[in-house]
């Protein structure tokens, strides 16, 4: 006799949601951040020598410290680790993104072993080549044991409580802003003074060519004016709304946006400090802080928290506009008394290796996260991403359990 019983069939397994992934635009950062590092300060370039590979084979540098082994072989691990995360989240498979991102690192460590051949103040090793490709290595068996633990599929889910989705651009603005504070900056958080700079190199270039009148003429030395306490106030809450405006343009609406805003500010005043601290001596971490800036940094944080029960899109347009005064209002200030003294201390001190990359960051970041923001207002305006689906989940459509029948 032939019986009959009902099983239920697993559901289908569906595929994972795939999103524009920060990681990969900090893993590019990062690596921007480790050429800088590795061919300053670029000058004196010469032709090298027939043997520009024989770094390769020589044997080890009798001179080194442990501070240079430590700093070379750590210094690829984040690279690494970001790298692998960037390639699982464009899913891909774990031994090959593993295998990726160790080539990558040590890929990228050769190249610029090479190219010191042709610096006079910097000497290829194959040492420091062996231990970056280690670093490398590390990060990426960091980034493999975290997806193996299920890390990488739960800051997903995180991530789409907490941010729209795609978001990876804004994110990753967000990750590198503090970077930019760290330089000395002229009045605090206010960051992209680079028009001047700008225009002086091109009236440099232009010197020797027909075009030094025109040049002249046409860009002309802007007319800096002091600015009043009342001028101070306003710089300083501009550069601190703008970012706070970026961080609700991509957050999802609901209590996490007052966190993530109470995130940011927090960490934009600590790595003031930071910067004073480094520049001037633990002593005067918070010089910068004066009356003025405090009730500047207390307007722009109300404002903010204000502005949290808006929508995305019009914090993005008030971001927006925040950031083109900014920018306006910082190309017209002058210097601070101190900003010449502690820009000094950066550039032939301590900071040597970190002041550039640290400068081009404040100098740029107003102007593309302004490009962020226009995208935002202008184009159609990403909504909440749907939850990542685990295994074994079922889709909306396949909630009720299949069933079937088979004869035993």
């Amino acid at each position: 006799m032939i019986r009959w019983r009902r099983r239920t069939e697993p559901p289908p397994q569906p595929a994972p949601a795939r999103y524009p992934s920060s990681a990969g635009l900090l893993a590019l950062a990062y690596a921007g951040l480790v050429v800088y590092a590795s061919l300053y300060p670029f000058v004196g370039w010469r032709v090298g020598s027939a043997g520009v590979l024989l770094f390769l084979v020589q044997p080890p540098p009798t001179y080194w410290t442990f501070f240079d082994l430590v700093a070379n072989w750590l210094g690829y691990a984040p690279l690494g680790f970001l790298s692998f995360i960037a390639l699982i989240r464009q899913s891909w498979r774990s031994p090959v993104a593993f295998v990726v991102a160790t080539l990558l690192g040590a890929t990228l460590s050769l190249t610029l072993e090479f190219l010191q051949n042709f610096l006079p103040q910097r000497v290829p090793s194959n040492l420091d080549g062996l231990l970056n490709t280690g670093g490398a290595l590390i990060g990426a068996a960091m980034g493999w044991l975290l997806h193996h633990r299920g890390g990488i599929s739960r800051w997903q889910t995180v991530r789409e409580r907490w941010f729209t989705q795609p978001s990876a651009g804004g994110m990753a603005l967000l990750c590198v802003w503090p970077v930019g504070l760290l330089f000395p900056l002229s009045f605090p958080f206010a960051m992209g003074q680079v028009v001047e700079r700008i225009r002086e190199g091109l009236v440099e270039w232009l010197s020797d060519t027909a075009l030094a009148d025109w040049a002249l003429a046409w860009m002309p030395p802007p007319v800096l004016r002091a600015l009043t306490p009342t001028g101070e106030f306003v710089l300083i809450a501009l550069g601190l709304l703008g970012p706070c405006c970026l961080v609700l343009a991509i957050s999802n609406a609901g209590w996490r946006r007052r966190i993530l805003l109470l995130a940011m500010l927090v960490a934009g005043v600590s790595t003031t400090s930071m910067s004073s601290a480094l520049s001037f001596g633990p002593e005067h971490a918070w010089t910068w802080a004066t009356p003025v800036a405090w009730w500047a940094v207390t307007t722009a944080s109300v404002l903010a928290f204000l502005l949290s029960w808006a929508s995305r899109r019009a914090a993005a347009a008030v971001g927006l506009m925040m950031l083109a005064a900014l920018v306006a209002l910082v190309t017209q200030a002058p210097s601070d008394p101190y900003f010449a003294l502690n820009l000094q201390s950066w550039e032939q001190g301590r900071f040597i290796r970190f002041h550039g990359a640290a400068q081009w960051v404040g100098w740029f970041w107003p102007f593309v996260a302004m490009a962020y923001l226009m995208s935002l207002v202008a184009g159609r305006y990403p909504g909440r991403g749907p939850t990542t689906l685990q295994r074994g989940d079922a889709t909306p459509g396949q909630a009720a359990s299949q069933t079937s029948t088979t004869p035993t």
